[in-house]
């Protein structure tokens, strides 16, 4: 496989890694940056663009599990009794904030797939989060109820899971949408954050399971090292993206991201459309 093409994985490995759970959108960052640049279908020939994608995202994937290792070996009851920690989230917390957007996904999978997978719908998915990011830092409650994940209610996650079904519409950002209804709801910004990309693991793995098991024909000798290097890639990047946002989302809250966001829309209306 030729270098350029393994340069092309790396770059969008990368792509995924950085915005898969910062609240800017990584579907909207992949499409702009393949279609406008990358053009994987090109570069990919007879093999899939979109499994390409779901293995790199495998990779971000693996990141929040060795970030949140201890919490996600409390809530598999991995852990001894020594490392437990009184925490009150559990499984059940999980399913029940994955529920809405599960249903709605199997629901509208095909019309998703097929009429909102374009660089407008994205533009506009990208802008409108923007705006709900932007209304969740004026509008967030003055007094925080939830400090830490460890003190969410099913109902605040139930809440939640309803507002994360906003991110069906590619561009609108799954940390976008929870991390601004959890903040809304009167979590602080670093319990939503951990609850996003903690619910985050369950529903993407089983998004990629399905994925690979339509496409594993084509997990073969050619292909793997293109599959490699942007897993590699989207795992360290990723990786490095959660510890570093994790510091300074309670300093820095989601109007910076928003602003960067309507930025973005911006420059590509310009240069673009």
């Amino acid at each position: 496989m030729e270098v350029v093409i393994l340069i092309k994985a790396f770059i969008l490995g990368m792509v995924e890694g950085l915005t898969e759970f910062a609240p800017v959108s990584s579907t909207g960052h992949m499409i702009v940056v393949d279609d406008l640049w990358i053009k994987s279908k090109e570069v990919l020939g007879k093999y899939p663009a979109n499994t390409f994608k779901v293995v790199i995202q495998l990779g971000s994937i693996l990141a929040v599990v060795i970030v949140f290792r201890d919490r996600f070996k409390d809530l598999l009851g991995l852990n001894s009794r020594k490392e437990k920690r009184s925490s009150k989230l559990k499984l059940s917390h999980i399913l029940v904030g994955l529920l809405p957007a599960v249903i709605l996904g199997l629901l509208f999978e095909d019309y998703i797939d097929e009429h909102l997978f374009s660089l407008n719908t994205v533009l506009a998915g990208l802008a409108i989060g923007a705006f709900l990011m932007i209304a969740a830092d004026v509008f967030r409650p003055k007094v925080q109820a939830v400090e830490t994940v460890d003190e969410i209610t099913h109902k605040k996650a139930l809440l939640i899971g309803l507002i994360q079904c906003l991110s069906l519409w590619p561009g609108f950002s799954r940390s976008g949408s929870t991390i601004s209804g959890g903040v809304l709801l009167g979590l602080s910004y670093r319990a939503a954050s951990d609850f996003t990309f903690i619910m985050a693991v369950p529903i993407m793995l089983g998004a990629s399971a399905l994925s690979l098991m339509k496409n594993w024909m084509y997990f073969n000798a050619e292909f793997m090292p293109f599959l490699l290097v942007g897993f590699i890639s989207a795992f360290l990047f990723a990786y490095l993206s959660i510890r570093f946002f994790l510091k300074v989302i309670n300093k820095v809250k989601l109007i910076p991201f928003a602003i960067y966001r309507l930025v973005l829309v911006g420059i590509i209306l310009l240069i673009f459309v």
